[in-house]
């Protein structure tokens, strides 16, 4: 398959998980992407293992997200090393950096000291809080920031304490809006030759995911308020959120209450108006809790799903694996290392109808340096 990006550079100065992540997008539609590395470490997230799993000598963590790459070494307070680093630059389409404000500045490789070399260059940098600011030295860290965005108060019920998500959202979300913008500045220098400042931010990128709790917060001027029971989102009626069963737990989304009920035949909910749905949600998500209790999973979607009702059951990933649904999507891939292989997720996107797949792992520090000199000594 001929892949969209071919024929793309990417110098990723990044670290750990957003700028990495953006990286692994651009590999995968096509782009020649060349982690800039320190000499012997390499960079910072190599030794992040989550759950101590390890693949060689960098995490399991690493391999997932900076696979499908090639390392570039070099040290950036080293003269003859900036040398090679600004005849990266010359050949460059893309760079990105998540470091801190201030970072790149001294070493020289801000955006106008690069566009000074290459004036088409797409220059994509990608902060914890912004540029400017109280917060803009401090750690950018996804927990953190979930923590200051207001994000932890979206998570679970009423009376639970903050929850962030299980997950680094921020990290992940921010890297893929980095991805949508590069290619956006890629079409406009196709047309006008025009490079481009790109300037993210974790903390922007999460306000922007809450743009639903902002809005309403700006217009009412009251903070939204998590469910007491079953909370599934602090915006929405009853009987929006998760349920346990006899053995198991099932999702119930939008629908009004009659409906629900024609399949349920919940006694109790009987005494509910639908424009109860939202004021009175505590109390009808309880009434629907108890009725639940009375059933299996299976029994009660053997009686939703029939009517078309939006009504699905909670899986683990083991279930979820096992189930046809999962199985047709193909969503897992092998990536080889030197000594085994791993299986990982892929690219969750087709090109024409062809599934975007590599075998190739995360590299080892500095694996392609001399290769790559050696490339650019070439065009000398």
């Amino acid at each position: 398959m001929h892949l969209p990006l071919k024929g793309i550079v990417v110098l990723e100065f990044s670290q750990y998980l957003s700028g990495p992540c953006a990286g692994l997008r651009l590999a995968d539609l096509g782009a020649h992407v060349i982690k800039i590395e320190r000499p012997q470490k390499g960079e910072a997230g190599r030794k992040l293992a989550i759950k101590n799993l390890w693949a060689g000598e960098s995490s399991l963590l690493f391999h997932t997200i900076n696979r499908n790459k090639d390392s570039f070494t070099a040290d950036l307070n080293d003269a003859d090393d900036m040398k090679w680093i600004k005849l990266l630059i010359r050949e460059a389409d893309i760079i990105t950096h998540n470091f801190r404000p201030g970072i790149m500045e001294k070493k020289g490789l801000h955006y106008e000291a690069v566009k000074a070399i290459n004036p088409g260059i797409i220059y994509t940098e990608i902060s914890g809080y912004g540029k400017e600011g109280p917060w803009k030295n401090k750690p950018g860290q996804d927990l953190l920031i979930q923590s200051l965005s207001g994000l932890t108060h979206s998570t679970g019920n009423y009376h639970d304490n903050p929850l962030p998500f299980g997950l680094g959202i921020g990290d992940y979300l921010c890297g893929n809006q980095a991805v949508q913008f590069i290619l956006a500045a890629l079409i406009r220098k196709k047309k006008t030759g025009q490079g481009a400042l790109l300037q993210l931010s974790l903390m922007e990128t999460l306000i922007d995911f809450q743009f639903e709790f902002f809005t309403t917060y700006f217009q009412s001027k009251r903070h939204h308020k998590r469910s007491a029971i079953n909370n599934g989102h602090s915006l929405l009626s009853a009987p929006y959120g998760i349920y346990q069963t006899i053995d198991g737990y099932i999702a119930i989304a939008m629908m009004p209450l009659h409906k629900l009920n024609a399949a349920i035949a919940c006694e109790a909910l009987k005494q509910f108006e639908e424009k109860e749905a939202f004021e009175k949600r505590d109390e009808i998500k309880a009434a629907i809790s108890t009725h639940l209790l009375t059933g299996t999973t299976a029994s009660w979607l053997k009686k939703t799903q029939p009517l078309d009702l939006w009504v699905m059951p909670v899986l683990n990933w083991r279930q979820l694996k096992e189930t046809e649904g999962y199985k047709v999507l193909q969503m897992e891939q092998k990536v080889q290392l030197s000594d085994k292989a791993i299986t990982t997720t892929r690219c969750p996107v087709r090109i024409n109808g062809q599934l975007l797949l590599s075998d190739k792992p995360a590299p080892a520090v500095g694996q392609h340096t001399e290769n790559i000199k050696a490339a650019l000594s070439l065009k000398l």
